[in-house]
């Protein structure tokens, strides 16, 4: 894992083009301010990520109505372990375990900081450049799953030119699947 700031660095450079394209701040970051302020980033772009995911999901697997979609998703509490569950709601498969690890040690830095308990800079690189790894393998299993890539800087097109279904039967797929409407 990186050993220097420029390690980070390193490891988002040999990272996919669409993973720099999302991340486009983590070099500024890591050179010019504590690290804390990077992880703080990279969850929240994590977070926008994976609120696509299900929205994306949603809307092109069971063409949902776009509207209702995106309203159902902004009221989801967005958890990690509700994440995970509603992802396999959605997407009918489960985030394999090598996966879910890339982000869980990234996750346990990440409260450390926000809680104001010691970690290492070591510990907060290394968080960094898994977060990068997470996004490139969960960018795969979704793109196999539902066709489409979250860690990408734009998703036009996601859906294709499939009609969406009304709004009452949208409804009823989104509580079906646990999204309140």
């Amino acid at each position: 894992m990186p050993k220097t700031w420029k390690g980070v660095v390193r490891s988002f450079n040999g990272s996919p083009e669409e993973i720099r394209g999302y991340f486009p701040h983590l070099p500024d970051l890591v050179a010019q301010f504590p690290l804390d302020v990077a992880l703080a980033y990279m969850f929240s772009r994590v977070e926008l990520a994976q609120n696509m995911t299900l929205y994306c999901g949603v809307v092109k697997l069971h063409r949902a109505d776009a509207t209702l979609a995106r309203s159902a998703i902004d009221r989801f509490r967005l958890t990690r372990d509700g994440f995970i569950e509603m992802f396999n709601t959605v997407f009918g498969t489960k985030v394999p375990k090598n996966i879910r690890d890339e982000m869980q040690y990234a996750e346990r830095v990440r409260d450390r900081v926000m809680h104001g308990k010691s970690t290492s800079e070591q510990q907060k690189r290394t968080a960094l450049a898994r977060i990068l790894k997470y996004a490139e393998q969960f960018n795969g299993l979704v793109d196999g799953a539902g066709g489409f890539r979250p860690f990408t800087p734009g998703l036009r097109g996601f859906k294709g030119r499939a009609a969406s279904l009304d709004k009452s039967t949208t409804r009823w797929i989104l509580k079906g699947m646990g999204f309140a409407v």
